[in-house]
């Protein structure tokens, strides 16, 4: 309810990992699933508020682009399987990430195949339930980190190269934190952005900011962003990613600054 009042119309369910056990089995009951969805559902309705998305379960164990087939197919069998559940909150975006990070050195193009497969079985299952299939940017400075490589779908080349690959029905998500000028990513995708994660960052870590308007903190260029969203025709809602702020309000506050700085610089 305070939700509602503060101007928040919408939000992302996360916290799905509950679904999957540390062995990366499926760990509720069928009643214990059924009864959680609904619970979730029920509270969504009684404040008001739309459930737009599901961050389905990411990780090491849960990565649609393993290179073993075994265990890539366990992965999309759960996956399918949470989705069943899911059917009872009737989001309109089902949010997966492309992959952990990248263990074995010079298999990148190998996961980024794998991905696209497992994308490709997953959203038949999506659109079943009334839902669109979007996959997020990854955060990604550098290709490395310690021995490892990053997550797939760290710049706007890998972005595209991989949606290339997929079906037009699979939109992308866009981590406004994830990517130096996210800008440039909404530009080079266009009505391929379907959903947003906004928050600010410098593009080099998990930062989750609030937009630097609002928080001084942050490197994105907001009036920018605006600025391509419009150019692309994205419909979504303003979601924000971040636990960076004091109360509810400041959320429906923040985007106001944020438009009416969009506007000034519009009339410049």
């Amino acid at each position: 309810m305070k939700a509602k009042a503060a101007g928040v119309n919408c939000i992302e369910v996360s916290g799905t990992g509950w679904f999957i056990d540390d062995n990366g089995n499926f760990a509720p009951s069928e009643e214990e699933a059924n009864e959680m969805m609904q619970k979730v559902k029920a509270a969504a309705d009684k404040a008001g508020i739309d459930i737009w998305s599901v961050h389905m379960p990411f990780g090491k164990i849960m990565d649609l682009s393993l290179v073993d087939e075994a265990k890539r197919k366990k992965v999309v069998a759960n996956h399918k399987k949470i989705l069943r559940y899911l059917e009872i909150l009737d989001p309109k975006i089902i949010l997966f990430h492309p992959s952990y990070y990248i263990e074995t050195p010079f298999r990148r193009a190998l996961h980024l195949s794998q991905l696209i497969k497992s994308a490709k079985e997953l959203n038949p299952k999506v659109r079943q339930i009334g839902a669109t299939m979007v996959v997020e940017n990854m955060l990604g400075p550098e290709l490395t980190v310690g021995d490892r490589q990053r997550p797939l779908l760290r710049t706007v080349a890998e972005v595209k190269q991989v949606f290339q690959r997929l079906p037009e029905s699979i939109g992308l998500g866009v981590d406004l934190n994830h990517i130096s000028h996210p800008e440039a990513l909404i530009l080079a995708m266009g009505d391929r952005v379907l959903t947003l994660h906004v928050a600010d960052g410098t593009g080099k870590a998990e930062d989750h900011w609030m937009p630097h308007p609002c928080s001084g903190l942050g490197k994105n260029n907001w009036n920018k962003i605006q600025e391509a969203l419009y150019e692309v025709g994205y419909q979504g809602p303003f979601l924000y990613e971040t636990s960076d702020y004091q109360s509810l309000n400041q959320l429906a506050e923040c985007y106001q600054t944020l438009y009416k700085s969009y506007l000034t610089y519009l009339k410049k």
